[in-house]
């Protein structure tokens, strides 16, 4: 499973990668022709802000692959290791209801908004949802594998 993680992982890099970089191409060939020739590209804006929902929702699951979202320990690093397992497959559970949640709303957002048309680019408004339902399904996998290998760690009575 860790190799396909990994796979996953590396193919979210890449597009975070093309993404940011088609942003920032947009907006700057948009501000050159703005204040070099007095014009500009219409659909810049739209794109640009599709654009940046994809990034931010396809970095949050670059961010929890990796562990970097913020993590409060006060309470937890004063709990036995036993406790801190249980603690962590309690979360883990309430965050994959979460991720749940969000992909169901998400999904019925996605189908709501993908007749309504943006008035300068032409492209569905849905698409913006369907980011929250990829990286939701994505991290549901993740918490998922994640519950399995701590439920795992805790039966056989591991330390990790």
């Amino acid at each position: 499973m860790k190799p396909l993680i990994a796979s996953v992982s590396r193919v979210l890099e890449f597009l975070v990668v093309l993404i940011l970089s088609a942003m920032s191409l947009l907006v700057f060939v948009n501000v050159v022709l703005r204040y070099g020739f007095n014009s500009s590209i219409n659909v810049t804006e739209e794109v640009s802000r599709y654009l940046f929902v994809w990034l931010a929702f396809l970095g949050a699951v670059l961010a929890f692959n990796e562990n970097l979202h913020v993590n409060v320990t006060l309470l937890t690093s004063k709990l036995s290791a036993v406790k801190q397992k249980l603690l962590r497959l309690i979360t883990d559970g309430a965050m994959l209801f979460c991720c749940y949640l969000i992909l169901v709303g998400s999904w019925v957002q996605f189908q709501l908004n993908l007749t309504n048309i943006a008035p300068i680019s032409g492209l569905p408004q849905g698409i913006t949802f369907l980011a929250s339902v990829i990286a939701s399904g994505l991290i549901g996998i993740l918490l998922a594998v994640r519950l399995v290998s701590n439920f795992t760690v805790l039966i056989k009575g591991e330390t990790q």
